[in-house]
């Protein structure tokens, strides 16, 4: 019998494995959204998508958190039918219609009200006990942001007007909970939650909850916004998703998306962007758009105007005959190469000297 195999026998955790056949990698999923950009921000790759582990959305109020949010459930769900949504609620802003505007089935969603951390903490914790590995559940809470601890609650309920130190603490407990679950169980977990704005000189917006749940996530966006309007009326939002935290992406990576009140969000924005800086796509004059010929640096008509930049008929030869999406991957991609390197760049070797 082998060292490794001695070792591997020895455990008394179950599910010890030698790592290159370790479920926990070979078998991790993901689970792409109908926005290719999206897809980015999570993975890196317009192919990519959600995985297990925990993703969280910050931003002010009203940056259509909650909505990246189920769309990312949305996708979940279409791609598992059997697969349930466990919904924990403390803003209760989001009314069963909301969840069938993102083709949600609102049978499918399992809506838990909450209403300090330690309820959270002590549902989901048992829930994730429960689910066995196979089982498809994707987990929205919403919000963290928006969570009390028991304390400030019972504080309050004794008319008592002390600072709570110990929500942090709560939450960072939460957190280190249930990561472990998320991995082991392949389950994926979306945390809602808010920013503020840092006090001094070049204020940044920081994740509220403390370290905690800094730590504890694979993913972290920070979502930012300007007004798209028609003359002097709001026609939609232009979002910006800022990578603060990715095992996948480059961290502070910015990825548009582009958001209107008529159409939702804008399924192919963000790519003209992209496109554009790689040299996949040409802007001949103000406000008009047409694709170039890789080989020969040729635009090729027809031009068009920037709303038919949103079309997929505009991006489906772009990615079928030019290597548009490998470009996305390396440019936003984080990439597993060798950490070690022979030589540093620009530096001469031995041979070249005198």
């Amino acid at each position: 019998m082998s060292v490794m195999d001695k070792l591997k026998k020895n455990s008394k955790i179950k599910e010890t494995s030698i790592l290159a056949s370790s479920k926990f990698f070979s078998e991790k999923d993901q689970v792409p959204t109908e926005v290719p950009m999206v897809n980015v921000a999570l993975s890196g790759s317009i192919d990519g998508g959600l995985t297990s582990g925990l993703t969280v959305l910050a931003g002010p109020s009203k940056h259509f958190k909650t909505s990246f949010g189920l769309l990312m459930a949305a996708a979940y769900l279409k791609k598992y039918e059997d697969a349930v949504l466990l919904f924990y609620d403390s803003e209760f802003g989001s009314p069963q219609t909301y969840f069938e505007s993102f083709g949600i089935d609102p049978d499918r969603v399992l809506h838990t009200p909450i209403t300090d951390v330690e309820k959270l903490k002590f549902d989901v914790v048992n829930q994730l006990e429960a689910i066995e590995r196979g089982e498809h559940v994707i987990v929205l809470i919403d919000s963290v942001g928006n969570l009390a601890s028991k304390k400030e609650l019972e504080d309050a309920i004794n008319e008592k007007s002390v600072a709570d130190m110990s929500r942090a603490k709560a939450l960072k407990g939460l957190f280190r909970m249930v990561t472990p679950y998320l991995t082991m169980k392949n389950i994926p977990m979306i945390a809602i939650n808010h920013t503020y704005q840092e006090i001094g000189l070049f204020p940044k917006a920081i994740v509220s909850g403390g370290t905690g749940i800094y730590y504890s996530a694979d993913n972290i966006w920070i979502l930012g916004r300007q007004q798209e309007k028609s003359g002097t009326e709001i026609t939609g939002y232009n979002f910006i998703i800022n990578i603060e935290k990715s095992r996948f992406v480059r961290e502070k990576s910015k990825v548009p998306i582009a958001v209107s009140w008529e159409g939702g969000i804008q399924k192919y924005s963000g790519l003209l962007d992209v496109a554009l800086e790689g040299g996949y796509v040409g802007k001949p004059s103000n406000g008009w758009y047409c694709r170039i010929d890789r080989d020969t640096g040729e635009l090729i008509q027809p031009k068009v105007r920037e709303k038919d930049t949103l079309k997929g008929d505009f991006w489906k030869p772009v990615f079928e005959e030019t290597d548009f999406a490998e470009y996305i991957e390396k440019r936003f991609s984080v990439g597993h190469k060798s950490m070690i390197t022979e030589e540093v760049e620009g530096e001469p070797d031995d041979s070249d000297e005198g």
